[in-house]
């Protein structure tokens, strides 16, 4: 199979019939082998009834219904899982991200040797302050921190070579750095293409202000996770030691003061430094024993479920 195209959705079933149709007049044009997988992330409008109708029709078309809403990264996670083409397309369900996209996408991973191409919605038909705005600081942020030199990292059409997509784990809200998992993953070969925007035709975002806000704490995230991730040690071990030496420091000074120097002097305990020597070695032992734990944990941790699938269909 060539292409598997993964759609994460939550109460799209007005744009469903239209999108699916647009997708399959690009696929039979361009002579694809392909498949849809459409992730119902507990839709309560009807969506999954559209997504059974449409895979009566068509046999290309896969669904996998959530018991309940557990957000994108979620969603994309089991379509990854469940995808078998050799490049995995990625697009919402909203009719925003274009079909038409697909087939130079493809073609950017197959014949240029791309392991991931991502959209770059160059012209926007957002509102300016609530998306353009916060979208261009999030996503300067983003290649600031995350070294990955992209435009546009929320842009939900993207295409991934397989072994990207099975070799990453999205979880969390981690949906919108994709890219980050996969460079950090061992995957350089990222690139971007402009593509159209469409103006949104039906029903109303399912994303507020409040997203930005996650973004920037998920940036934080995985860049800790990015740096630290594997080797906690590395970074509370040290910080816990560097503590522990200025306590001890400030110990051993007080110690060499109340025997030798100044020993008629005022007691340890009524001079503020004796505080500061103990808080400081409390805490670098709790900081040594936090990246002890975590190297422990990062050791032993298994998979865990993040989700229920209710139903499948084709799959």
């Amino acid at each position: 199979m060539q292409i598997s195209i993964v759609i994460p959705l939550l109460n799209e079933q007005e744009s469903l019939k239209e999108l699916h149709d647009w997708i399959v007049q690009v696929m039979q044009s361009n002579h694809f082998l392909y498949e849809i997988i459409f992730i119902d992330d507990g839709s309560t409008d009807g969506s999954w009834e559209t997504i059974t109708a449409l895979s009566q029709q068509n046999e290309n078309v896969k669904g996998i219904r959530f018991l309940k809403n557990f957000g994108k990264s979620q969603a994309l996670h089991a379509g990854f899982k469940a995808a078998e083409g050799d490049v995995v397309i990625t697009m919402d369900a909203d009719l925003q991200d274009n079909p038409e996209e697909i087939p130079e996408m493809y073609r950017m991973i197959t014949q240029e040797g791309n392991q991931v191409v991502s959209g770059w919605k160059k012209k926007r038909y957002d509102s300016v302050i609530t998306k353009n705005i916060p979208s261009k600081l999030f996503n300067w942020a983003a290649r600031k921190t995350s070294g990955v030199k992209l435009h546009d990292f929320n842009c939900g059409l993207k295409a991934f070579d397989q072994n990207v997509v099975k070799a990453i784990e999205v979880h969390g809200e981690m949906h919108r750095y994709i890219p980050v998992l996969a460079k950090n993953a061992g995957f350089s070969n990222i690139s971007e293409k402009v593509v159209q925007h469409q103006a949104r035709k039906y029903g109303t975002t399912k994303f507020g202000m409040e997203r930005f806000i996650n973004g920037f704490l998920d940036l934080i995230t995985i860049w800790f996770v990015s740096k630290f991730g594997r080797r906690p040690m590395h970074l509370f071990g040290a910080l816990g030691v560097l503590m522990f030496i200025v306590g001890f420091g400030f110990a051993l000074y007080l110690g060499i003061d109340k025997l030798f120097l100044n020993p008629t002097g005022r007691l340890i305990t009524q001079r503020p430094q004796f505080y500061i020597a103990l808080t400081a070695m409390i805490i670098g032992t709790q900081l040594f024993l936090a990246g002890f734990l975590g190297e422990i944990m990062v050791r032993s941790r298994k998979n865990d479920t993040r989700y229920t699938i209710s139903d499948k269909i084709n799959l």
